[in-house]
């Protein structure tokens, strides 16, 4: 999401967003000189609000839910997705408090957080600023809006530091054709693609290496991993699960969006299903020592405060592993020559089971 700043030695109103190589900057305007500092820093605080709250449409859309008929959560995300063509008008008029001081508030937190944008705004009381902040705003829906088409051009690149519950198809097809170019290359996923959906076309990759790997070694695929720790100390919890998980799906979208939109929600405090999460670490033993010290369980995988990247760090390391074991068995002249007709070998699997994708 964009941050907003005020900078007090040169009355500047600043936006700040991320772009996956670092963070940019851009002044918007300039701010009334007769305005108190906690003026502007409120105005600063309701514009950051405001994009959290925008970005989160972008994140949690309302078709990755199963609850979309009325109230339902899916319902509450389509509302406030809905709201996005209001917000301007309500920065020109926000809901102001009642002879009796009360403000009307929405439940919608897109719409109250414009309406928080708008007051600020009056307090400042200054037309140039309105209409300057109200481009900005503009600029930053058109952001969000541009993320979910597929395209992060500009201020939309921001979207390639979030996690997402679903995946848009274009975003996906974008980081397929980085990883055909080059399997063992995906640096500029970091920075061109949406992490969910270079993870959905990572897990692919990682499969289609697997299965190399399990040809002409004749181990399992799920096994692969494990022996690339043997020979280079790997992070291969996460992508062993995932290649366990095709057992389990047909598609990579399936297993990665499952897993990130998991880890997201216990990031935001919840379980998907408590029993089976007790099932899962329950040890068995009836006897346990009451007063032995806790072993701690981990909720998920992924780090839960950047889902989607921790996975796609995970599966393009696990490809690199495939290629460490495949090194093992196969007869090349040099490192180069073996990275050739790995990639080569990989390009045609993941070609042969390109359906596996979504």
């Amino acid at each position: 999401m964009t941050n907003y700043a005020i900078d007090e030695d040169t009355g500047t109103l600043l936006r700040i967003w991320p772009t996956g190589r670092g963070q940019c900057a851009a002044v918007v305007c300039t701010l009334p000189a007769a305005a108190a500092v906690d003026d502007w820093l409120r105005l600063a605080a309701a514009l950051t609000s405001l994009s959290d709250a925008l970005w989160r449409c972008y994140t949690h859309p309302g078709l990755s839910t199963d609850d979309r008929d009325g109230n339902g959560e899916g319902w509450r995300r389509e509302q406030s997705r809905e709201s996005f063509s209001q917000l301007v008008g309500f920065l020109r008029e926000p809901n102001l408090p009642g002879e009796d001081g009360a403000i009307l508030e929405s439940y919608d937190p897109v719409e109250e957080g414009a309406h928080r944008v708008g007051r600020a705004l009056r307090a400042l009381d200054d037309v140039k600023l309105l209409e300057e902040v109200s481009r900005d705003v503009a600029a930053e829906i058109e952001a969000v809006e541009s993320a979910e088409r597929g395209d992060l051009g500009g201020r939309a690149q921001q979207a390639v530091v979030l996690s997402r519950t679903d995946v848009s198809p274009v975003q996906v097809a974008a980081a397929d054709g980085v990883l055909a170019l080059d399997p063992l290359n995906g640096e500029h996923l970091f920075v061109d693609v949406d992490p969910t959906a270079a993870s959905v076309a990572a897990a692919h990759w990682l499969k289609a290496a697997a299965d190399v790997v399990a040809e002409v070694s004749g181990m399992p695929a799920h096994r692969v991993l494990i022996a690339a720790d043997d020979i280079e100390a790997l992070p291969v919890e996460t992508p062993s699960e995932v290649l366990e998980l095709f057992n389990f799906s047909n598609t990579a979208y399936g297993v990665v969006v499952e897993m990130v939109r998991e880890a997201m929600e216990i990031g935001a405090g919840s379980v998907a299903d408590i029993g089976a999460l007790l099932v899962e670490h329950d040890t068995g033993d009836d006897n346990d020592d009451s007063d032995a010290e806790a072993t701690p369980v981990r909720l998920t995988l992924l780090d839960p405060r950047r889902p989607a990247l921790d996975l796609l760090e995970d599966l393009l390391t696990g490809i690199r592993g495939c290629r460490l074991v495949y090194e093992e068995y196969v007869e090349a002249s040099d490192v180069a020559s073996t990275d050739t007709q790995f990639c080569e070998a990989v390009r045609m699997e993941a070609r042969k089971n390109y359906t596996r994708l979504m």
